[in-house]
């Protein structure tokens, strides 16, 4: 039960989340990461109706760039293969902007205004309806709501002594997430005394623990059953939405293993 799994926050923010989640298998946190990258839908332009283009670009150019332009997706609004109709009419000289989009639903909107399309000059003009359709990733690339999306062991450090006076000084690199357990060896940070059990991103000592436990011989270990989730959307679902769309996939595909089992 998802209750029984232990959620920690590093860092949160609309479109980008760290996180650690505890007492889950390598298997489960790989299954989180596919489905967020393949089996969250998201709207993206798939048909695109030239009404006039005048530019020096060719219609099929201006197509893909279209439907690389991230759209806000609401969840659970609309089911696979639904479209929403969206138009653009710009006149040169002028940018075409990702912002002049105009949707038929007022609900979807593009996820940034000032991706660029097409520079047209004077006299030039791009006139288009165009149809976005929910789909996912699994089908096509530009439905992927998570752009980057990965994870790690979360890891701790132990010292093991003191270094030798005729230690080379190289810095030992680690990147992700620690969880501080040697909180009287570790140089203050910030504001404070680190503490055992601080969930400590690595950029805060420059991703070098001779920075953080300066003098001393440390080992480097994996905390079982605990992982660290680095999440950035393109915009169409907040990191939040993504982690929890893809977790209720996994969800609905357990409960349909087990209802086919069951026949």
């Amino acid at each position: 039960m998802m209750s029984e799994y232990e959620v920690q926050f590093v860092e949160r923010s609309e479109r980008n989340a760290r996180f650690v989640v505890r007492s889950v298998t390598p298997a489960f946190a790989n299954g989180i990461r596919r489905a967020m990258i393949a089996d969250v839908p998201t709207l993206s332009i798939d048909t695109v109706r030239f009404i006039e283009n005048s530019s020096v670009m060719f219609d099929e150019q201006i197509g893909l760039r279209l439907g690389l332009v991230p759209l806000k997706t609401p969840p659970n609004e609309f089911e696979i293969g639904d479209e929403v109709t969206l138009s653009l009419d710009v006149s040169g000289p002028e940018t075409a902007y990702s912002g002049d989009l105009v949707p038929g639903d007022g609900s979807v909107t593009v996820a940034d205004d000032n991706i660029p399309i097409i520079d047209l000059k004077d006299g030039q003009r791009l006139e288009i309806e165009a149809d976005a359709v929910l789909d996912v990733g699994n089908e096509h690339a530009k439905h992927q709501g998570g752009v980057a999306v990965g994870y790690r062991h979360l890891q701790t450090v132990e010292v093991v002594g003191e270094k030798s006076e005729f230690d080379d000084g190289e810095p030992h690199i680690l990147r992700g997430v620690l969880e501080e357990q040697e909180a009287e060896h570790a140089a203050e940070t910030g504001d404070g005394t680190p503490e055992n059990g601080d969930l400590v991103p690595t950029g805060e000592f420059e991703n070098d623990l001779t920075n953080r436990y300066p003098g001393k011989e440390v080992t480097v270990k994996d905390v079982p059953d605990a992982f660290v989730f680095d999440v950035e959307t393109d915009g169409s679902l907040t990191a939040d939405e993504l982690v929890e769309l893809a977790a209720n996939t996994l969800g609905s595909r357990a409960n349909e293993l087990k209802d086919a089992v069951a026949l």
